[in-house]
């Protein structure tokens, strides 16, 4: 097996989970690792056995024997970040969502297509054999035609005005951080954009939503029903309706269950797995590069650009726009 050499951008939280996951991927090495400041890549290569700590995106992306870049920057960060290593020709994986709005992705996406380039925006809940088996029992026709979607996905996090979460600088926010979930959760349910988008949002006091109601109508009358919240707890179940039975995804974000429910009685999938499961979507983009695909089937350009138009939509509806967009 090839032997695919990693580097990490941004060793924040998100990072830490991604590295636990790679540990388990086959034939996968995290070879670098880059913060704008050393000390931090130093601190977070020594904790993994990293071989390389760089104090600059830069020299991270012009490593001649590193093959894909790990992108885990806070958001807006995202598109300069990944423009420079697909310059450099280096194929990446961006942490979801790929960019903070759709001219952003759109620049991501024409330049990695320019290149011929693998670029996939990093949604670990797609590559999980729990969300790849309620797709393939949908496709199957285990519930027959599929007509509604309801989804949530909330928690309650201490507002804290100077973090990431809150900060409209860093386009914090329930929409962004885990609304991106329920949008993408959508558009493999549904197969494509919907025809009208209504929404909700709380604007708390830092300015970003802290909680987001959307409803999302399809062609012949079909819908998605969803929710997220920063400061407000729910559960994150999933449950996918069709005209012969639904769905249900305990924990669908992260979860290791499947429960079908239709004319047949009930099964129940159990789907675990080891690690973080952020192995599952580094082993597709590895597959892609040993295959030579410059974009993932799970994950194509267009659906993620689609997901990210749609966020866009939610946002111009209820008024948000980030601090960096009124800029341009």
């Amino acid at each position: 097996m090839q032997t695919i050499n990693w580097g990490i951008i941004g060793p924040g939280r998100i990072a830490n989970k991604f590295v636990k996951g790679l540990a388990v991927a086959p034939g996968a090495v995290c070879l670098a690792v880059a913060s704008r400041e050393l000390s931090r890549a130093q601190a977070f290569a020594a904790e993994y056995g990293i071989a390389k700590a760089y104090g600059s995106y830069k020299e991270l992306a012009a490593d001649p024997q590193i093959d894909i870049v790990y992108i885990a920057t806070p958001h807006p960060q995202h598109e300069a970040a990944a423009l420079l290593c697909l310059e450099h020709g280096k194929a990446v994986l961006c942490e979801k969502p790929m960019a903070a709005n759709l001219a952003q992705a759109t620049r991501m996406a024409t330049l990695a297509r320019e290149k011929k380039l693998l670029l996939m925006e990093a949604v670990w809940t797609r590559t999980l054999p729990s969300t790849v088996k309620a797709l393939e029992l949908i496709a199957e026709g285990a519930i027959g035609e599929v007509r509604r979607l309801e989804a949530s996905f909330a928690f309650n996090a201490p507002f804290n005005p100077e973090g990431r979460l809150f900060n409209p600088d860093a386009a914090g926010g329930a929409l962004l951080d885990v609304g991106c979930y329920n949008l993408s959760l959508a558009h493999w349910v549904f197969g494509g954009e919907p025809s009208r988008v209504q929404a909700h949002m709380a604007i708390g006091e830092s300015g970003v939503d802290e909680e987001t109601s959307i409803q999302l109508s399809y062609p012949d009358g079909r819908s998605a029903q969803l929710f997220c919240a920063v400061r407000l707890s729910t559960k994150h179940d999933a449950r996918v309706y069709g005209r012969s039975g639904y769905i249900e995804l305990p924990s669908y974000w992260n979860g290791a269950q499947v429960v079908l429910n239709n004319t047949e009685g009930k099964q129940v999938f159990d789907l675990p797995y080891e690690a973080t499961g952020y192995q599952f979507e580094a082993m597709e983009a590895m597959r892609c590069l040993r295959e030579g695909l410059t974009e993932s089937p799970l994950l194509p350009l267009d659906a993620t650009l689609s997901v990210i138009k749609t966020m866009d939509g939610v946002r111009s509806a209820c008024g948000l726009a980030y601090p960096f967009e009124k800029e341009v």
